[in-house]
Formats: structure tokens, sequence, C-alpha cells
């Protein structure tokens, strides 16, 4: 491996990273715009994916969360490993299995093989991301400096979503839906190149050891839940659904105590006995499912009810991606003078106005009222998630970065799945229950409107008219009928992460 020369120089105020750490910071970015712009594109493929590959409902749900279903499951062991192999090595192996696995996802020819590409994904994701926030731990040991490097971080993954419906957009006026998958290629093919150079190796001195039992107990607390909520977003409450969520808690609790009664724990549990570290997990977790929910319906009804196209639609939400880097960015000087418990709350209180906006938006206002919405939502997100992310890294110990860095995007992808599978699942289940099918629609194609509303896309295009404007209007009308109630339970998930900010973020304003 090549040796890179000392990344920090030493000044009065402590070790400050010197023009190579800011190089790597830039390398380290790489794979976080690509994350964040999958998981944009994607949403905003959804429609030409199921005209392609015709999935059913729950195949349309997997195909979203598969890859971060897989990541959330994965992170805290990949994380581990890479406290004792090297951060560096997991991200370089992660880079080169993802853009190897985008290219065949690519070409997936059904919704089966394309979900299990999905979950190749996220096996070399979960490589990918503790890598990168570890590693600006130990890259920028200066907390002022690692405050800003971190809010570049966290606007990485604004500035990816803000890209990706654009470069999507285009793509997917232009090519075959795969071809938001290729993208990945072009992007990861620098870090493998710069980051040797760059970056600089770290480990954890004393890592906790390998325990496979862990590993998979980790993994089964995990899948059953979120598959259980997903279920029932498909097929409401069910014994299976009950099950599932018996067998998650028991796992849970299982990996818990193993941890505590291990002398080298794979996760150590005694971070969580910091109320700034849990509390900062959860405000991650909450925010990321309002936020993910929020794009999550609001794509779709940018494409399918109003009628954009996939570009237009991601020209719409422009505007609420780059409200999230800037306040991302301007919250940094803020939070030096007012503490956490004070400034999380303030910001979060712009997004719960947000979702009220699209709550209680009239027809007439469409798209300018969601633009608004996200505007304002985005501000409040961002500046939460820069502050929690940092509070995050500073309240483990350096030589816990990478399991720290890994509960942090745990919390951040288990909020993808949930932000989809919950608010994603309302919205489903309040669209079938309103759904009224015209008389004279065939059973087969009603059977597919009913799915979803990508599904309602496709089967109106079988028909001829008046039945495919007949059954499109039903469709629409009952999509939107869901919005609001939809809208409130965000609103409600903010407020909890402003609750929970204020309760447990209670740290002096700089250390």
């Amino acid at each position: 491996m090549t040796q890179t020369a000392p990344i920090a120089v030493t000044t009065t105020d402590g070790p400050r990273a010197g023009a190579r750490g800011w190089w790597a910071l830039i390398v380290l970015m790489l794979p976080v715009l690509l994350v964040s712009v999958d998981n944009t594109v994607l949403s905003f493929a959804l429609p030409e994916i199921s005209l392609a590959l015709a999935p059913t409902g729950a195949e349309q749900l997997w195909i979203i969360d598969a890859y971060p279903l897989v990541l959330a499951g994965l992170l805290v062991t990949m994380g581990t490993l890479g406290d004792r192999f090297g951060r560096r090595r997991m991200l370089l192996i992660g880079a080169t299995g993802f853009a190897a696995v985008s290219a065949l996802a690519a070409f997936a020819p059904t919704a089966g093989l394309l979900i299990a590409a999905r979950v190749l994904l996220g096996f070399f994701g979960a490589m990918l991301m503790p890598s990168t926030l570890s590693l600006l731990r130990s890259i920028f040991q200066n907390r002022d400096q690692r405050r800003m490097a971190i809010a570049v971080w966290a606007s990485a993954f604004s500035a990816g979503a803000a890209l990706g419906p654009i470069v999507g957009g285009f793509l997917l006026e232009h090519f075959a839906w795969g071809s938001v998958f290729l993208i990945a290629v072009p992007v990861l093919i620098p870090l493998l190149i710069a980051a040797p150079l760059l970056v600089p190796e770290s480990r954890d001195p004393a890592p906790g050891r390998i325990d496979p039992i862990s590993i998979l107990l980790s993994i089964g607390a995990m899948v059953p839940i979120v598959y259980a909520i997903k279920f029932v977003a498909v097929e409401g409450p069910t014994l299976i659904a009950a099950a599932c969520v018996a067998l998650g808690v028991v796992l849970g609790i299982l990996f818990v105590r193993r941890q505590l009664r291990a002398k080298t724990p794979m996760l150590d549990m005694a971070l969580f006995r910091c109320g700034t570290f849990s509390g900062a997990i959860l405000v991650n977790l909450l925010s990321v499912v309002a936020l993910v929910g929020f794009l999550y319906f609001v794509s779709q009804h940018l494409q399918l009810v109003i009628g954009l196209t996939p570009m237009m639609a991601g020209l719409a939400l422009v505007p609420g991606m780059l409200a999230m880097i800037v306040a991302g960015l301007v919250i940094v000087p803020i939070s030096r003078r007012v503490r956490p418990s004070v400034v999380v709350p303030a910001a979060l209180v712009f997004s719960v106005v947000g979702y009220l906006l699209v709550a209680f938006a009239s027809d007439e206002h469409g798209i300018l009222a969601l633009v608004t919405a996200f505007v304002v939502l985005g501000i409040g997100i961002g500046a939460a998630e820069t502050i929690s992310n940092e509070l995050i890294l500073s309240s483990a110990p350096p030589a816990k970065a990478g399991a720290a860095s890994a509960v942090s995007e745990t919390a951040y992808e288990l909020g993808a799945v949930l932000g989809t599978a919950v608010l994603g699942g309302i919205i489903t289940a309040l669209y079938r229950g309103a759904l009224v099918i015209p008389q004279g629609v065939p059973a087969e194609i009603a059977s597919g409107a009913r799915e979803t509303l990508a599904g309602a896309y496709g089967a109106a295009h079988e028909l001829a008219e008046p039945l495919r404007t007949q059954l499109w209007d039903a469709a629409a009308s009952a999509f939107e009928s869901g919005i609001t109630l939809t809208s409130l339970i965000g609103v409600g998930l903010v407020v909890a992460a402003g609750v929970i900010a204020a309760v447990t973020l209670r740290t002096p304003r700089s250390h």
C-alpha cells in the first residue's frame, strides 16, 4: 500500500489538517455523492422500471429497500472490520465491488434479478460509508476543522440528491432505466486511483474480535423487523408480521447481551451510555425517515400526478436540496455559539412548517407549494444532520471512530428504509383504500392499478379512451387523498426529533 505523508500539522490550537487533508476530503466525497445520487435516481427511475419490469407492489418496495436494508444490517460489521483491518482498505474493496455490481444491475432483465443486484450493492456499500466518516475523524483532529469537514460531508449527501434528479432525468429521457446504475463506474474510478495517494490508512489499535455469532445476530435483529414493516405496508397486520417483529426483538436483545458480556465486543455498547451519542443517533434516524418519506411520495406526485418529465421533476426539487447544503454549512458557525439542544429543535421547526405546507396546500398551488415546502423542510434537515453527525463522532473515543460511524450510518440507512416502508406504506395503503376502479376495467388491469400509483400508470396505458383517462383520474385522486395524513405523520416524526434533541443534546457549545 502506498505510504502517505502525515496529513496533520500541529499548531497552538492542536493538530490541524493541512492542504492534503482537504484534498483527501474531496476524494472521500465521491462515494458519499454516489450513494446519495443512487437513492434519488432510483426514486425517479421507478416509473420507468415499473413499465419495463412490471414489478408487483411488494417487488417495487423491495427494489428500493433491498439496498438500504442490507446496508443497514452490515454497517456495524463492516465498521468493525474497518477498525481492525484498515478503513481505507475497506473503502477500496467496497468501491471496486460497488462499481462492478452497478454495471450488472444496469442490465437486469427481471425485477427479481434487480433486487438481487441491489442486495449486493448493499453489501459493498456497507464497506464504503463507515469508512468515509471514520476517516474524517482521523484526518481532522481539530474540532473546528472537523465540524466544517462533517458539514461538507453532510452537504455531499444533499448535493448528490440534488444532482441525482438532474443527471438521472437526463439519462431517463435519453437512455434506458439501466443507465442510472452505470453512473457509479465513472464516479468510483477516480476514488480507486486517488485514495491510496491522498487518504492515510487508519485503524483501531485495540479492535474488537471478529465474532461471527454477533454478526449474524446484528443482521438477524434488523432484517425481520424491517421486513415486517414492509409486509404490513403491503398486506396489512398479520401473524407473520408479528412473528417477524418478535424474532427481531429477541435477536436484538441477544446481540446486546453478547456485546455487554464480551471482553472485546464487536460493538462497544458503552457508546450508548452517552446521552449525547444516543440522542444524536435518534435525531439522525427520525430526520432521515421524514426526508426520505417526503421524497418518496413527492417524486411520484410530480411525475405521475402533475405530469412532469423525470428531469423536470428533478429540477423542481433542486432548490430544496440546495437549501439543505446551505443550511448545513451556515449552521457550523452558529453551532459554536448556540447549544445543540437549542439550535437543533429550532432548525427542525422549519421542517415542521415544510410538511404542514404539503398537508394543507390546495390543488391550485401545485408545483410551487411542493417546491416551497421542500426548501423549508431541507433547511431544518440539513442543519440537524450536520450537528448530529458531528456530535456522534465527537462523543466517541477516536479509536472507536469506525464503530461510531457505523452506528451513525446504520441510523441513516435504517431511516431510509423506514421512510419508504412506513410513510411509503401508509400512503400506499391510503391509496388502495380510496381508489375506485371505473366500471368496464378488466379485472387483471384493475388488479395492477390497485398495487401502486406507478402500477396504475402502467395499467391505464393498456386501456383505450375513455377508460384510460377515467382510471388514471381515479388513481391520481386516490393518491392525493393520502398526502394530507401522510404529511401530518411526517410532522409528528420531526417534532419527536426536536424533543429528543432538546432533552439529550445538552452538551457545551464547544470543547
